[in-house]
């Protein structure tokens, strides 16, 4: 077995290479120097990893969150979440919580919703004497629902490199999503009561009041149901729903809303190419990597050695959890899904455990690393867009790490919570 290549790969992660360069430098000299495997197998590894199926939802689901965005459906989804929650105990942190969890169905990516929140509402909660650490601090362990509600990037490519249903997946989300906002939720609550944070509001919405929000939000929350429905019935693939989720956002833009302008279609779809082009190439550079590993047999003995730990899967479990947190602290979720997965699904699989429970434990593992230092992508967004050091940031994140450890806990030790809702789909 050689290792070489995997250890240049970390050496080039430890100094902050890119991550698709840190991935296919390596592969590119093993290629070349190894002799065993012909040169022009490097470029057709490349190729070939994109050409699957499944991988379309990613750029479409990219592209109707950019295209809904600029609907000025975001916006409704903010007046309804301040109906709900703005007059409790901590009300503008609260409405963080629960407007991630709406645009989950929305955005479909932690990083562009961590970003997206704290344009919105960091402002305004620093406006209203909320700590600047203490608003990023919320909006990036907010935005880790994002990564469970489908349509996750996370969960979609964790389909794609474990080759299990995207469907199933989307379905298994949902609850844990659900549970991370009541979680944080009350994890709010209390920090805001301990130190004296106001509600948004000094009183309940009216149900008038409520009813209006709901209505202009409606658009907006039929696309989350839509899908799930729609998956759970067989009436489309998650491919077909996400090119159904972009006609729809144009349909809503154009005609319901009417705030969408072709003038704006040129922007969006720059933006969008941007966010696809990064993850894509990650994944073409992940495909020759884990071509290299496959061929020198890396995640079969690394299997053989984790089985030779333990063959109790609740132990594996724990152990691929700690080891996933450490991950987590120094590689984007993304890019540590693409890499890890290849390696680890064999050895759960091995042991019983469900391959789209071990995805929805993977996945809301490694996003938590958004939040974690010294690499945590989500806390850095927040704090460079509300201006607030990075180390206050952090200083702010525990209460929510523990909140989130909790549920990772659940989820790990309780699969119902993620398998209940698969095993209704139609042939799950």
């Amino acid at each position: 077995m050689i290792l070489w290549p995997m250890f240049l790969m970390l050496g080039l992660l430890v100094i902050s290479v890119p991550v698709a360069i840190a991935l296919m430098a390596p592969s590119l000299l093993y290629f070349y120097l190894g002799g065993a495997l012909p040169i022009d197998l490097f470029a057709q590894r490349i190729v070939s990893s994109t050409e699957s199926f499944p991988l379309l939802a990613l750029p479409f689901f990219v592209v109707a969150g950019s295209i809904m965005n600029a609907s000025g459906i975001t916006r409704r989804l903010l007046h309804l979440a301040d109906a709900f929650v703005g007059h409790l105990t901590g009300g503008l942190a609260q409405i963080s919580v629960i407007l991630a969890t709406m645009m989950g169905g929305l955005t479909a990516s932690a990083n562009a919703d961590a970003a997206m929140l704290s344009k919105m509402l960091g402002p305004t909660m620093v406006a209203n004497g909320y700590p600047r650490g203490f608003a990023a601090a919320v909006v990036a362990a907010s935005s880790i629902i994002v990564a469970m509600i489908p349509p996750g990037i996370g969960l979609i490519v964790y389909a794609f490199m474990a080759n299990v249903s995207v469907g199933r997946l989307f379905l298994a989300g949902i609850v844990p999503g659900i549970v991370i906002a009541l979680a944080l939720m009350l994890t709010v609550f209390f920090v805001a009561k301990s130190r004296g944070f106001k509600p948004g509001r000094d009183r309940m919405v009216t149900a008038r009041e409520l009813w209006t929000a709901f209505k202009e939000a409606i658009w907006a929350l039929t696309v989350p149901i839509f899908i799930v429905i729609g998956l759970r019935y067989g009436f489309f693939t998650p491919t077909e729903a996400g090119a159904i989720a972009v006609l729809y956002a144009i349909f809503v833009g154009v005609v319901c809303h009417r705030e969408l302008h072709w003038n704006q279609i040129p922007s969006i779809i720059r933006d969008s190419v941007m966010t696809i082009s990064i993850v894509m190439l990650i994944i073409c550079a992940a495909s020759t990597f884990g071509y290299y590993m496959v061929w020198e047999r890396v995640p079969a003995q690394i299997a053989t050695a984790l089985i030779a730990l333990t063959e109790n899967p609740l132990i594996l479990l724990l152990l691929v959890n700690l080891m996933l947190l450490v991950v987590g602290m120094f590689i984007e979720g993304t890019a540590a899904i693409i890499l890890l997965t290849p390696i680890l699904v064999p050895v759960a699989t091995s042991l019983g455990i469900d391959p789209v429970h071990f995805g929805v434990v993977m996945v809301l593992n490694l996003t938590m690393g958004g939040v974690t230092p010294p690499v945590g992508t989500l806390s850095f967004t927040a704090s460079s867009v509300l201006n607030t050091p990075i180390t206050e940031t952090f200083r702010e994140s525990v209460p929510f790490l523990i909140c989130l450890s909790l549920v990772l806990a659940l989820v790990t030790l309780v699969p119902a919570v993620s398998l209940y809702l698969p095993s209704l789909m139609i042939g799950g």
